[in-house]
């Protein structure tokens, strides 16, 4: 099975979920949006998603609606999981790839009351594949279920997950592990501290959770694969 990766920028791994995809027989073919977090401009040409049984949209340190910063690509990739989607393509959205889906498919994506650090719980209707965690978040932004999608995951900050048809979007990161987490905090290390958040700590809980998180993300990979897109 051949799944295609979007990743924003080079710190935008499939990392924990990209292994478990490949456990499953998937493999991932990446797609790099931006290559300079600095310089987020971009004029490549998102593939046919025809061309493959999935898609995975990743993470990024930008919001869907900052047209200022990334106004060269978000529409045509906003038209790219739409397209996907439409077609039965399996799309799984991770953090603004949720917020990605979300917004493709007619919800909206806003700031959230709070930004959400490290590692938090949530009230899943489907804790057999999508475990109340924890799982990692590193967000400012919040989706919207899209009307005719089914809310299946929550917090006090809003929609934590949501399927339509054969997709799935998640507010949280299933995919962190040490490594990836490593890489992030090089460029968000001032930003977490200005939050109160000890990147450290951060850094500790992650190597002690990373097990137990590579177990609940193998299940959710396995449930999505199964339940959600197996439909």
């Amino acid at each position: 099975m051949k799944g295609l990766a979007v990743e924003h920028d080079p710190t935008g791994h499939a990392a924990l979920v990209g292994e478990a995809l490949a456990g499953r027989g998937v493999e991932l073919e990446p797609f790099r949006v931006v290559g300079d977090v600095q310089n987020p401009v971009s004029d490549r040409a998102f593939p046919d998603p025809g061309d493959y049984d999935l898609v995975v949209v990743l993470g990024a340190v930008w919001s869907v609606y900052d047209e200022a910063r990334i106004g060269s690509w978000i529409h045509r990739e906003l038209d790219f999981v739409r397209r996907a989607h439409d077609s039965g393509r399996p799309v799984l959205g991770l953090c603004f790839g949720g917020q990605v889906l979300s917004a493709a498919l007619g919800g909206t994506v806003s700031r959230a009351p709070v930004p959400e650090f490290g590692w938090l719980t949530i009230d899943t209707d489907e804790p057999d594949g999508l475990s109340p965690g924890p799982w990692f978040q590193w967000h400012y932004d919040r989706f919207t279920v899209p009307e005719g999608a089914t809310e299946i995951a929550r917090n006090r900050n809003g929609p934590q997950a949501f399927r339509e048809g054969r997709s799935l979007g998640l507010q949280f990161h299933p995919e962190v592990d040490s490594e990836l987490l490593a890489e992030w905090l090089v460029i968000g290390d001032e930003e977490l501290r200005a939050h109160g958040v000890d990147p450290g700590v951060m850094a500790a809980e992650t190597a002690g959770l990373e097990a137990s998180a590579s177990r609940r993300t193998q299940r959710l990979v396995d449930w999505f694969l199964d339940d959600v897109a197996g439909r």
